[in-house]
């Protein structure tokens, strides 16, 4: 066999020979068996995220951040100053991680109670939020735009430990910074400066002040876009009037279209719920409308996690006729007081805090816990297959007319989290209401017709009597006021009788 001397190690198929001797070159079936095995790392390494097993730690993380998600909303909903609210559980439940990782005692043990999770020791808590969090925050996998910023700020005289540091990067992505509070005007911009900056100006303001700039600050900075499993036309956009109350209505575009849905109407409740897939499928975006114009309280207090289950469970896939708000819709939360409403009441109180792991000394407290992000409902999504349009499912669509007050959240497949709660009370006045615009179409004819109408036109699939003897009726075509001449309640909840 061919020898040749190689001191300085590996080189094409050479292989160590035995003690005392060159190296030697390798078979060409020893050669093959590493090469296939490199191959077979590699492929691990490259299974889709949806295919990886999600860990014990994360999986039990993930149902607390649930019960988080309710209990957080409950308490904020009270608030009879709150209009719109918009959560991220999951972002919430990193940031009582974060007091956990930074508290002694008491402290600690209430960061974590408020997360249900205080029977479980702490590296459990802190690699199953690190888990968890970067699952369901991997936008490219998810197909959706998801930025997040988190920071803590500090007064000017802290230290940060060195060790709180390393583990807060690494399990939450929190970043670390000073901010001195005496040119307060200058304090304030460079918050909202970062903060629009992580968002790419999406969010360009947190707060307008701080009033107790004694302690230290969390600050939960965020962007969210959906993209549809099947968008909307583009051209499927018009000004429609949002009735913030029945005799308060702001003007706001609203984006329409028909699809197959998971749908059910709860007629005893009054109320509907809708879920709508996300691009990848990996989430969806879950909506939950009272039937009528009215305070959202009722309905707010049937919501829980057994009574969502109750709700999903109930669903079937059928054609719905869905009209949204094409907003932005921009909320910021001081969260101090609603946590300690839960029961994260030392870390918040000056005199009993104890955040000595954050920089050594027992002289700290958590002044502001400021949550803020900017969601956006668009047109963009996956294209749509029009060759539904002709089907029978498709006919007498159930109507979704979002053009009230509803509660909405941003579900997780995989982890069965939830990545938002909120509800929309009042959006933005973004136009002034116009005249609805009546469907353009006409019989269709040829063969192709159909098919180029459902592009062109976005899913409005007016069809004359003339031509269906049940017609497919979009969202655009109907007027809530008008349309039960057009349509029977049982397609048109929404409509006053």
């Amino acid at each position: 066999m061919w020898r040749k001397k190689s001191p300085k190690g590996w080189k094409g198929n050479l292989r160590p020979a035995p003690a005392g001797r060159s190296w030697e070159v390798l078979g060409a079936a020893e050669a093959m068996w590493i090469i296939m095995g490199l191959a077979l790392l590699g492929l691990a390494a490259a299974v889709p995220s949806e295919d990886r097993k999600l860990s014990d730690k994360a999986t039990t993380l993930a149902e607390r951040s649930t019960t988080l998600a309710f209990n957080l909303y409950h308490a904020m909903a009270k608030d009879k100053d709150m209009e719109n609210i918009l959560l991220s559980p999951v972002v919430v439940a990193s940031s009582l991680g974060l007091v956990s990782l930074g508290g002694k005692a008491t402290t600690a043990s209430q960061a974590k109670a408020v997360l249900s999770a205080d029977k479980l020791n702490d590296d459990y808590v802190h690699s199953g939020l690190s888990e968890l969090l970067s699952e369901v925050s991997n936008s490219t996998a998810r197909n959706v735009t998801w930025k997040i910023g988190n920071r803590l700020y500090g007064p000017a005289s802290i230290t940060f430990a060195e060790d709180f540091v390393k583990n807060s990067k690494k399990h939450y992505n929190y970043e670390h910074s000073k901010i001195n509070f005496r040119d307060k005007r200058s304090a304030l911009k460079s918050i909202n400066e970062w903060a629009a900056q992580t968002t790419d100006g999406k969010l360009p303001e947190v707060t307008k002040d701080v009033e107790k700039t004694d302690g230290a600050l969390i600050v939960n900075a965020m962007f969210f876009k959906p993209h549809w499993d099947e968008k909307f036309h583009h051209k499927m956009v018009d000004n429609r009037g949002f009735m913030v109350t029945r005799s308060y209505t702001v003007g706001v575009p609203m984006m329409h279209r028909t699809g197959l849905y998971n749908y059910y109407d709860d007629e005893a409740e009054k109320l509907q719920v809708v879920e709508m897939p996300l691009a990848h499928k990996l989430s969806s975006m879950i909506f939950i409308m009272p039937n009528h114009v009215e305070p959202l309280e009722r309905v707010e207090k049937l919501l829980n996690k057994e009574q969502l289950k109750t709700w999903t469970g109930k669903m079937k896939k059928r054609s719905v006729a869905i009209s949204l708000p094409k907003v932005v819709l921009e909320v910021s939360h001081d969260l101090q007081k609603h946590l300690g409403g839960l029961g994260l009441t030392e870390a918040i109180d000056k005199t009993k805090a104890d955040l000595s792991k954050i920089s050594g000394k027992k002289d700290l407290y958590l002044s502001n816990v400021f949550h803020a992000a900017a969601l956006e409902w668009d047109t963009e999504g996956n294209p749509y297959d029009a060759d539904i349009y002709g089907r029978e499912e498709m006919r007498n669509p159930k109507l979704f007319y979002a053009d009230h007050p509803f509660i909405f959240m941003i579900k997780d497949t995989k982890t069965n989290s939830i990545l938002f709660i909120g509800r929309l009370v009042r959006p933005k006045e973004v136009c002034n209401r116009a005249p609805r615009a009546s469907c353009a179409l006409q019989p269709l004819q040829g063969p192709g017709a159909e098919q180029e109408a459902a592009q062109e036109n976005g899913d409005c699939m007016a069809l004359c009597s003339s031509v269906l003897p049940n017609p497919v009726l979009c969202a655009r075509c109907f007027d809530h006021k008008s349309s039960l001449g057009r349509a029977s309640k049982s397609t048109a909840p929404w409509v006053n009788t």
